[in-house]
């Protein structure tokens, strides 16, 4: 699958870079573990040689730490920048325009391809702004994540009434998340918009790498969200992953991403070591039949989990 944004036609995913991060938000607190920039500098090249171009950060990753590190990487490379801002509660004129100039500076670039109003906050006003910014060439596309259906409608008519349009949606979509947006994802399939789906893997849960018996690092969110009796009622449905993965050969952890692709969604992938970044688009590849796509389904109903993130 293959999708223009902009002027730029791009393939199946984009990278993420959440777990780059160090200190606040970042991988040690979110996900228990801390990557090594040489590991993550390897990681960099083998996605870009292996045509994995377009990358994803945000401001709130370890609080500016993952877009510095992707922009010590990036430096001239052709690659696509999507990077996102976290809104005050309470709109402050100008703020958007602050939070660009310090990821650019960050990232070492003059725009970025696609910028986010990483949550539906004061969307008249900041969506008001980010199309100024946008005349002003700092920014190609204008995102919104972690919008419902009312809160894209808006966004899109006051982008509008100032000269510009709502290009993409990114929501948190996965087999344990999917009922919860499938209005959203309809929506964006009848308006033209792209829809990214972030936690595919669900930070892990649905990568076939853990279980009850091999849970996450307990000192983490993703452990304190996702304990060992999540683990024992998506058992079946883990089991089902392991399998297919078996089956056609690949890496449990891409059995998820390929149904998501199957869904329509763009999946954000993060990717933190270099085999990450070499069995992924041999995966991006692969399709499940019709059964197959539905018994996964079918069991991520049957568990009973439900995921949702703090800030959704």
């Amino acid at each position: 699958m293959r999708y223009l944004l902009g002027d730029k036609t791009l393939d199946t995913c984009m990278i993420g870079t959440w777990a780059w991060g160090t200190g606040g938000n970042g991988g040690k607190m979110i996900f228990g573990k801390s990557y090594d920039r040489e590991q993550l500098y390897r990681t960099f090249e083998t996605a870009v040689q292996k045509g994995l171009t377009f990358w994803d950060t945000a401001e709130v990753y370890g609080m500016g730490t993952a877009e510095k590190l992707l922009g010590l990487f990036i430096k001239d490379r052709d690659v696509t920048l999507s990077t996102k801002h976290f809104p005050k509660r309470n709109y402050t004129s100008g703020e958007n325009r602050r939070a660009l100039e310090g990821s650019l500076q960050r990232l070492g670039r003059s725009s970025v391809d696609l910028y986010w109003l990483h949550a539906p906050r004061n969307i008249a006003e900041n969506m008001r702004e980010l199309a100024q910014l946008q005349r002003e060439g700092l920014i190609g596309c204008i995102g919104l994540s972690n919008g419902s259906v009312a809160q894209i409608r808006q966004a899109q008519q006051v982008l509008q009434e100032n000269g510009s349009t709502l290009t993409a949606i990114q929501n948190h979509y996965s087999l344990l998340a999917m009922a919860r947006e499938a209005d959203v994802l309809t929506y964006c399939q009848e308006n033209g918009l792209l829809f990214f789906g972030y936690m595919i893997l669900e930070q892990g849960a649905l990568s076939g790498h853990y279980d009850a018996e091999h849970p996450f690092p307990r000192l983490s969110m993703r452990g304190l969200s996702f304990g060992k009796d999540k683990f024992r009622r998506i058992r079946p449905l883990i089991d089902y992953i392991r399998q297919l993965a078996q089956q056609y050969g690949i890496d449990s952890a891409q059995i998820a991403t390929i149904w998501a692709v199957a869904k329509g969604v763009i999946p954000i992938v993060g990717l933190t070591k270099p085999s990450h970044a070499v069995s992924l688009p041999m995966a991006l590849t692969q399709t499940l039949s019709p059964q197959e796509l539905s018994e996964l389904e079918r069991l991520a109903q049957a568990s009973g989990v439900a995921c949702q993130g703090t800030w959704e």
